[in-house]
């Protein structure tokens, strides 16, 4: 694969080889960010399980003590007081029956995070061939479904994630803007890698994090110390 001069440079930064410490590795991944735009930091994380079985799926959600760098968008179904409590926490997208069918009769999706009463979900589960494939599918496993949508809109207003494993047993997750800085981004690194060691499954066998990496939005992988993330349940 041909890559442009900016990533080259930054390339020769990176000893491919070499597993770095997770702050020497953040520190090169903000020296990678030579794009014109403020670069997303992203964490990839291999894991020691098999998603095809459902004791060894890995998903939830946690709020990253210094945000995510990038402002979101919130809709949330819901009807009376709890649509009222959704829009005074700042939700930009409240509604029902008349939500549901704007995105299915008019295709709208301007919205990165999706919540869900209780009761809506009903109402919801017609959208789950829309919702489902982007990953705004409300969950009560990420927090979305939940009966306080305002505590659920301040958190994604805050910076919660979600994390989940994809088909090849990896875990990818935003972690901060490049101007962050390195000990912002490490705050953020490591509740989310502490989020994912605890809810390692019982049925996990052998060394949980196999490996990880971070890499910032046109720039190369940085490979970091799979032992020396998270706590010591990370290896066994």
């Amino acid at each position: 694969m041909k890559h442009g001069k900016k990533y080259n440079e930054s390339a020769k930064l990176v000893e491919r080889a070499t597993l770095y410490d997770t702050n020497e590795a953040l520190d090169l991944a903000v020296k990678t960010a030579k794009a014109k735009f403020d670069e997303t930091v992203e964490v990839h994380i291999r894991l020691g399980v098999d998603s095809r079985h459902a004791d060894q799926q890995v998903r939830g959600a946690v709020v990253l003590p210094n945000g995510t760098g990038r402002s979101v968008r919130v809709a949330v179904f819901a009807k009376g007081p709890e649509a009222d409590a959704a829009a005074a926490a700042g939700a930009e997208i409240v509604g029902a029956e008349d939500l549901v069918a704007k995105i299915q009769g008019e295709g709208f999706m301007d919205f990165d995070v999706c919540i869900a009463a209780p009761n809506m979900m009903g109402l919801v589960g017609r959208l789950g061939k829309v919702l489902g494939p982007r990953g705004l599918m409300p969950s009560p496993k990420a927090g979305t479904v939940t009966p306080d949508v305002a505590k659920a809109v301040t958190e994604a207003k805050a910076g919660k994630i979600e994390y989940r494993l994809d088909k090849t047993n990896i875990i990818h997750c935003p972690i901060g803007k490049a101007s962050f800085g390195v000990e912002k981004l490490a705050e953020n690194f490591n509740t989310l890698l502490d989020a994912v060691i605890k809810a390692k499954p019982a049925a996990s066998k052998g060394q949980y994090i196999r490996s990880c990496s971070v890499a910032t939005t046109m720039g190369p992988g940085i490979k970091i110390n799979p032992n020396k993330v998270g706590s010591a349940a990370a290896a066994e």
